[in-house]
């Protein structure tokens, strides 16, 4: 049973692209987030409110993120994952009741999984985790900021039955 402390309302929807099904590409998503937010939690002390923090997913392509991320970053290019905080935060810190948005981009995830030699499932995973942790305030801006953010992904992943992404 999912702790109180650290349960999600997850928001869900697939927007465009070449997605698997929804219904597994939905659980799948709830299992990783729902196991980061519990690693958070029991790992790290990690505050969440006593309701569930709502977290919006989005599945999307390449087209539409590269228009998401040229409005948000003045990037004008695809990107595998974006996360919009609802609220600045600091890791450690207690989110409200929104926490905020993840928008993935199904061409970029297959592209960059088939670089890597990887299953996209697993690559997929990786990003939830990646996104989600961004959404907490973690960063890679720094070498510093990479080094924990970095560990942390990886010890999430380990957990989940993943290789270190960054092992290379």
């Amino acid at each position: 049973m999912v702790d109180a402390r650290h349960r999600l309302d997850i928001q869900f929807g697939v927007e465009a692209g070449g997605w698997p099904d929804e219904a597994l590409l939905e659980a799948r998503a709830g299992r990783v987030l729902e196991h980061a937010a519990g690693h958070l939690a029991d790992r790290l002390a990690q505050p969440f409110p006593d309701a569930p923090v709502e977290i919006s997913l989005v599945f999307t392509d390449d087209d539409a993120i590269r228009a998401v991320n040229r409005e948000w970053r003045n990037q004008d290019k695809p990107t595998n994952v974006l996360s919009f905080p609802a609220f600045p935060l600091q890791p450690g810190g207690k989110p409200g009741s929104m926490l905020g948005d993840i928008v993935l981009a199904e061409e970029t995830l297959r592209r960059e999984a088939l670089d890597l030699g990887i299953a996209f499932d697993d690559h997929l995973t990786h990003l939830l985790v990646h996104g989600f942790l961004h959404l907490f305030g973690y960063d890679h801006m720094t070498e510093e900021e990479a080094e924990v953010m970095e560990g942390l992904e990886t010890r999430i992943l380990a957990e989940l039955g993943l290789a270190d992404p960054y092992r290379d």
